[in-house]
């Protein structure tokens, strides 16, 4: 009895809690004439602004033998345009003490400045000079095809274990354009010619591909006028923007590898296909991986660090993504273990998920966990800006970002060990070993 009112009182508090941090966000969105969707926040609490460009074009874009683009432009675009010098992009953002900088994933591509608010018309003046009137020429492309190499060397080619996804990934898929990695094959940046490049930009860098989502102290009438002043005569693309609509068949099979890598301590490496983000499973997979790896708490770091020794470091890492996916968890080898039974070990831990319900009480720390980082996502315009875009972009659905997290509550424990019994299992995995190049037959 007494146990059962300690998981009610702090069920209990877990809401109250939740209430008291999760406010509403309230937005404002409305699209141009010529396409471009716009996401407005405002929160004058403090003097910045976060101005983002969210643009729908990732690797999964890419041809197969022309890999890299995505990522390759995200780059390209701070060289300059037509009235920007080039090399200034940053200097402009610097010089008005600001920052900015962009990322890229397998589906979108995304650009941001935080900048003191009396500064908003500034970086929308520069996403605009980005989207309308970037420098695509064989200069900037060849600057920036070196920094690329340079940073596939670092984080990838000469980083130890720096391959595990790529590696992975590219077993997990057989046609799909997950298949490659996000920063490409260097041979396909190096055979382009420049029409090819042009032909990217033109195709998506358009403002019917792109979110504008602003977040910060702004007012929504002032900055309507600045957004119409800078992106409403941007004309529209006019070239079709390919979205693949591949099936990636079903695993039916273990794939199962060896790599030998410039490292010292093995790692096993277990790839699980799992749903795409937004659908009720894929909530359940997340969870999942939390329980499974999140914190020093979680089961495989108790049980596999901290309890048998097995393991150095485990994770697991669920990608979310706009087809479906895959959860990813490895684990380095302490000294004195074989691989083979650290991949037991793994093994175990999935095994108790999937043939005993998880405790009501390791289920509410789940979800306050979940609740957590939900709240901790959207605690800063910058987070704000993203969300509102990803939302929008991947969903249709903006107002995401206040109703999401229900989805997650709506999940049960049953729901957890079903997805534990549904995808991770050995028919659906791919699984390395890394090893050191001194082991290399």
């Amino acid at each position: 009895m007494k146990q059962k009112l300690t998981i009610c009182l702090l069920f209990l508090m877990g809401c109250i809690h939740l209430q008291a941090q999760m406010n509403k966000i309230d937005f404002v969105e409305y699209d141009l004439d010529n396409g471009m969707h716009v996401i407005l926040h405002q929160d004058n609490s403090t003097p910045i602004v976060a101005v983002s460009v969210m643009y729908h074009v990732g690797s999964k874009n890419e041809k197969p033998d022309r890999t890299g683009f995505a990522h390759f432009f995200e780059h390209l675009l701070f060289e300059g345009s037509e009235n920007i010098e080039r090399g200034q992009f940053d200097k402009y953002i610097n010089g008005s003490g600001g920052t900015n900088n962009a990322n890229t994933w397998y589906d979108r591509t995304y650009y941001y400045e935080i900048l003191p608010s009396n500064q908003l018309a500034l970086g929308l003046w520069l996403e605009s000079e980005r989207l309308l009137h970037a420098k695509v020429d064989i200069k900037g492309i060849e600057t920036q095809r070196e920094v690329v190499k340079e940073e596939r060397r670092q984080r990838i080619d000469n980083q130890p274990y720096g391959s595990i996804v790529s590696e992975s990934l590219k077993r997990a898929y057989t046609v799909h354009p997950y298949q490659w990695p996000v920063i490409g094959y260097m041979e396909h940046l190096n055979a382009a010619q420049e029409e090819d490049y042009v032909n990217f930009y033109k195709t998506y860098y358009v403002p019917e591909n792109a979110v504008l989502s602003i977040a910060g102290d702004l007012d929504i009438a002032e900055s309507k006028a600045l957004i119409k002043k800078y992106f409403s005569t941007i004309p529209k693309g006019t070239m079709p923007i390919y979205r693949p609509d591949i099936v990636e068949p079903e695993m039916t099979a273990e794939v199962r590898d060896t790599i030998y890598d410039n490292i010292q301590l093995p790692a096993v490496v277990q790839t699980y296909r799992i749903p795409a983000q937004g659908t009720p499973d894929f909530y359940a997979v997340d969870m999942l991986t939390n329980l499974l790896s999140k914190g020093e708490s979680s089961r495989m770091n108790k049980a596999l660090v901290d309890e048998q020794q097995k393991a150095l470091f485990i994770g697991n890492f669920p990608f979310a993504l706009e087809d479906p996916g895959v959860a990813l968890t490895y684990g380095i080898v302490n000294m004195g273990t074989n691989p083979q039974e650290l991949e037991e070990g793994i093994d175990a831990e999935i095994k108790k998920v999937q043939t005993e319900l998880i405790s009501e009480k390791e289920f509410q720390k789940l979800k306050n966990q979940i609740e957590s980082d939900f709240i901790g996502t959207n605690a800063k315009v910058t987070g704000i800006a993203e969300s509102l875009a990803n939302y929008h972009m991947y969903y249709g659905d903006a107002n995401l970002i206040n109703t999401e997290i229900d989805r997650y509550l709506a999940v049960t424990r049953e729901d957890i060990q079903k997805a534990a019994q549904k995808y991770f299992t050995p028919t659906n995995r791919v699984v390395l070993y890394y090893l050191p190049k001194s082991d290399q037959p």
